[in-house]
This record gives C-alpha cells, structure tokens and sequence, in this order.
C-alpha cells in the first residue's frame, strides 16, 4: 500500500499507513500524531477463528434488526424462533444481544432462570426440548436491573456469548438485537465475520417515523456486507379478535414497507397484523403460535417463517456450489 504524505506534514514524516506512523522522532508535535498513531490497522481478533469454530454446528445463522425502538422485533425474533422450532426435528436457539433491554427471557416464560457452566461452556437455558435461549437477563439478580455499561463492556459480553455458549448442534440460531446501527450491530456483523451469517431480517411498522430508520438498517446492512432476507411490516392493521374485521391503525402515508422495499430492491416478506392476544401471550411467556394457530396473525407468521426457510435454505444451496 502507498504511503501517503499528509499536507504540510513535518519534515522526515513516516506517512500515514507506515508502522511508525505517530511514533517516529518527526511525529513528535505534530498536530496529527494523536490520529496517526490511532488510526493504523489493528491485527486480526484472533477469537473470530474461536467463535468461527464453536458455531461450526449452527447450519443457519439469522439476525433481526430494527432501526426504529418499539416496532415489535423482539416479538417477532421470539414468534420466528418458536414457528421454526415447531418442527421437532429442527433444533433452534435464540440469543438476546439486546443488553441493555432484555426482553427475551420474559417472552419465553424464562425470567427467574439462571445460566449454568458445564465442561463444555455456558449452557442455553431450554424452553423446549429443541428450543434454547441466551440472554443477559439470566445473569441479573432481578429483571429490573439495570445494565449500565459502556460499549467496550457490552461488546465483551456479546463476544462471550458467542465464543462460550454451548450452542451444539444447530439448525437455526435467531439473534435479537437492540434497535438502531451502533456497537452490538457492528461487534455481531464482526464477530460472526467468518461464520457465514445467512442475513438480516428488518422489522418496521407502516408509518413513515419508523420507515425512516428501517432505510438507515438497509444502508448499515449494505456497507458490511450483510445480506438482507428481508422486510417485514408490523402492527399493519388491527384485526378484531371476534368478527376478524381490519382497521388500519399506523397509516402507511408513504406506501408502507411494501413500497420501501421495492423502491430499495428488497425482499418483502410480508405483513403482520396487530392482534392484542400476541401482547397478552408476550406477557405471559406463551406461545401465539400454539395458543391461537388458526388467527389471521399466526397464519401470517407461519407464511413470513416458511419464507425466511427458504431463504436459508438456498443461502445454503449457494454456499455448496461455491465450495464446488
């Protein structure tokens, strides 16, 4: 690589992308030492190769973002685990990046269980046979406990999770995520870099306000070279429990997601409407899925997972004919 000289750098400078750069004898008070000696490339993190080795047995690996608190992505990263581990064949796990807002462990009817140590690592706790899950809220005394803690910290935690979880063998492996693009994004998409990350599912609501963020996610998607599955509208009406009539409730005044993801050449998976029985099964740790199949809500789910399947599953297929 070339070095590059700053203008009106000191006499003897280094360059920019030399190995000296802010720390040879020239650099000394020069405005621009502190960013040279920060900005020069950091060796590899060799725990990528260790978290690269102890996913080996997750076959699929599926990220749910949202640019927009509030949306219901933890719902529905909880609705996808539960509708993939339908199958009792198919052996899923979820993880709970969301550090500072664990909501997971209420949505699987798991608050109060604790993380336990075995020879092999830290070991899921287990909603089902087939169904596992890993979150912060199992190492907290109480579920109002608050994580205060900066970036480096939070990121340490997500490396460990990754790298000391005994995932075993895997079929689908849901991480949910905090709203927004900053460091549990950024470590996630960094540590799982050389584990293949089948791709990233959006979670929005109709209206513009959370349509605005969903794009930044497609753009954070795009310069890390996250594939996107897809998007998925939520809250996009309000059925009625008993006559099954919809009413819009968050106008698309802007065309919906629908319209976002074809203006952005996405996939769009589908919409989901509001059903207020998904809150009251949430808060009781059950499952929308089992405890009403036949409701517009959960048929739309099984249509939205069915598609997120295929998607893996030709991720998959790809991957084959390339190791080919």
């Amino acid at each position: 690589m070339a070095t590059i000289i700053p203008e009106n750098a000191p006499a003897h400078c280094p360059g920019t992308e030399s190995e000296d750069a802010g720390k040879a004898s020239a650099c000394q008070g020069c405005p621009n030492q502190n960013i040279c000696a920060s900005s020069q490339p950091k060796p590899p993190d060799p725990d990528i190769e260790v978290i690269k080795e102890r996913l080996s047995s997750v076959k699929h690996k599926i990220l749910v973002l949202s640019g927009k608190g509030g949306v219901g992505k933890s719902t529905f990263s909880a609705h996808l685990a539960r509708g993939l581990a339908h199958d009792e064949n198919t052996q899923v796990a979820i993880l709970d990046i969301d550090i500072c807002g664990p909501s997971i462990p209420r949505l699987m009817g798991l608050e109060g269980e604790q993380v336990h140590q075995s020879g092999s690592g830290w070991s899921p706790v287990y909603v089902e046979d087939n169904l596992g899950v890993m979150s912060v809220g199992f190492l907290l005394s109480s579920p109002d406990d608050a994580v205060i803690w900066r970036g480096p910290k939070k990121n340490g935690l997500i490396k460990q999770f990754l790298r000391d979880v005994d995932w075993g063998d895997t079929d689908f492996l849901v991480v949910d995520t905090p709203p927004g693009t900053s460091d549990e994004h950024l470590s996630i998409v960094q540590y799982l870099s050389e584990a293949n990350i089948d791709g990233a599912v959006l979670v929005t609501t109709p209206q513009e306000v959370a349509l605005m963020d969903v794009r930044k996610e497609v753009n954070f998607c795009k310069k890390v070279n996250l594939p996107i599955v897809g998007v998925v509208e939520n809250m996009s009406g309000f059925v009625c429990p008993n006559c099954k009539n919809e009413s819009v409730i968050f106008p698309p005044t802007t065309g919906g997601a629908e319209k976002m993801a074809d203006n952005m050449k996405i996939p769009f998976l589908g919409k989901l409407p509001l059903d207020p029985r998904i809150g009251k099964c949430c808060d009781e740790g059950k499952s929308f899925l089992s405890e009403m199949p036949d409701s517009p809500a959960a048929q739309a789910y099984q249509q939205i997972i069915q598609r997120i399947k295929q998607f893996c599953q030709k991720s998959k297929d790809d991957e084959s004919m390339d190791l080919t």
